[in-house]
């Protein structure tokens, strides 16, 4: 073999390789290619309408999570393609009804539940499961001893708390009413209300006008993580770059970490002591023994994981109802009107305010319902993967695997369920003859099933007391840069600028 010879059968051997290697990615690519239009076309959920280009590859989905455009793409596709909609290749999009919402999220009797969908859910930091990333079991273990938190008996306990923070928002409104400042209205006290009655102590945000440190890091979290979920989508090679852009960045698991130790001094510092009134706490404590005990019905991480979920989902959710009602009554000036005059009819003081005679203001429930209606707290669909099996939802089946959810905006800005569902008009909520084919089943906030919203009737009770005593005490004007406050973004939750108001007093 001559000196040429060993060089050229080098090349020759790698240049076999190559061509190997480039074969075998060309037949992944065709197959990867002639997989995904088959499934587009005539998989099992070719049958549902939406775009070729969702139903071809997730990317649309991703891009429209990233940019957060959910709130326009979703509702514009449902308005094209009808009730349900392939938003993506494995993934459906359901308008609400009764039905529709108990088939996804309610009680499955001697059927297999839809789980949730474990890549849409966050861990906790300290990767115990709570309330809302829990599995079957654990979760109703959890669920069975942290309700005895809500109980109507426990809710009437706080009645004297949530009376006392409403009367230091009124206090602190008419300060900057007597200054003429112009007040945020988004800052309106739930998260100190959600801190005394959790931890037994506030966070001083009332007093201080401003989100401390903590709460600002769990708004920028929640946008991030949606972005996160928007890279996640796109397959293996994306999940394992996060996986080690995480593990590059420290300062992101710092923030976790951070977020983490913020609940677990609170905790900590509860458990250490007797409050002076019974809170949240007490009841679970008194439920589910010391978390500290072997026989503890909850771990000490889990007491933990279930705080954090409440400071979230129990404070920005009832803000969020809270600024969006107060934006569309400042856009509807009669309603408000209505409002102010028969809580002032009804209501003398803060102190007249209880939680059972506020629960009796129709008009005032009414005005919530549609605030909620044209602002829900969680505007996407929060998905259930169908399961073996498959599953029926309304009048369609649905295979295996597949992931499905009801999309509340949607829902709720569909003209076959809501009559001029783009107007504020509460008077749908009390009957008027008008709206006699809306499809008032088709509303559901705080979702159905054996996961619905625990706290829903303390943030009934917070939005009734709250939107009442500013009402009764003060006159509002929406100031110029917030005339469209509602022209927002969504990133699991709505992106809220500040709203911006002026206030005067009034003589109750």
């Amino acid at each position: 073999m001559t000196f040429v010879q060993v060089p050229l059968i080098g090349f020759l051997h790698h240049a076999n390789i190559f061509s190997i290697a480039l074969t075998i990615l060309s037949l992944y690519i065709v197959s990867l290619v002639a997989s995904r239009v088959y499934n587009a076309y005539l998989g099992p959920l070719s049958r549902f309408p939406g775009p070729k280009s969702r139903a071809l590859t997730v990317w649309p989905l991703a891009r429209s999570t990233w940019n957060g455009a959910d709130n326009t793409d979703v509702p514009n596709l449902h308005k094209q393609y009808g009730k349900v909609v392939r938003i993506a290749p494995n993934q459906l999009s359901f308008l609400g009804d009764g039905k529709t919402f108990k088939d996804i999220y309610g009680f499955r009797h001697n059927q297999t539940e839809a789980k949730k969908e474990t890549r849409f859910y966050a861990r906790p930091a300290n990767r115990a499961p709570g309330l809302f990333t829990a599995d079957g079991s654990t979760h109703s273990r959890q669920r069975k001893i942290v309700s005895h938190a809500f109980s109507d008996k426990a809710l009437k306990e706080q009645e004297s708390m949530l009376q006392l923070w409403a009367k230091k928002l009124r206090s602190k409104l008419a300060e900057q009413a007597t200054r003429r400042e112009q007040t945020d209205m988004l800052k309106i006290t739930t998260f100190d209300i959600m801190a005394d009655f959790t931890f037994a102590e506030p966070l001083h945000m009332l007093d201080n006008s401003e989100y401390v440190s903590w709460v600002k890091t769990i708004f920028g979290g929640i946008k991030f993580g949606t972005r996160l979920r928007a890279i996640r989508m796109l397959g293996i090679i994306s999940r394992s770059a996060l996986e080690k852009i995480r593990s590059y960045v420290p300062s992101l698991r710092k923030k976790s970490m951070q977020h983490l130790k913020y609940i677990t001094d609170r905790i900590d510092r509860r458990l250490a002591k007797t409050p002076d009134r019974p809170d949240l706490w007490s009841r679970i404590l008194e439920k589910g023994g010391d978390p500290r005990s072997t026989d503890a019905g909850l771990s000490l991480q889990e007491h933990y994981s279930i705080a954090s979920l409440f400071m979230v989902a129990g404070t920005e959710t009832t803000a969020t109802a809270l600024s969006g009602t107060m934006y569309y009554l400042l856009k509807n000036p009669e309603y408000m009107i209505k409002l102010q005059h028969e809580l002032r009819s009804a209501f003398s003081s803060i102190d007249d305010m209880h939680l059972d005679s506020l629960a009796r203001v129709p008009f005032l429930e009414a005005v919530l319902k549609e605030g909620i209606r044209m602002y829900p707290p969680v505007p996407i669909g929060l998905p259930r993967v169908s399961p073996p099996g498959g599953m029926t939802v309304g009048e369609h089946f649905v295979p295996e695997g597949t992931v499905v959810a009801v999309h509340q905006l949607s829902t709720y800005r569909q003209e076959d369920n809501f009559k001029h569902a783009y107007e504020f008009k509460p008077e749908r909520w009390l009957g008027d003859l008008e709206f006699k084919d809306d499809r008032l089943d088709a509303f559901e906030p705080f979702s159905v099933g054996p996961r619905n919203c625990l706290g829903k009737n303390l943030a009934w009770h917070e939005m009734r007391l709250l939107l009442s005593a500013v009402l009764l005490h003060f006159d509002v004007e929406l100031c110029k840069e917030s005339k469209d406050w509602a022209d927002q973004k969504v990133y699991t939750l709505w992106e809220k600028p500040a709203l911006m108001c002026k206030l005067t007093s009034v003589k109750a």
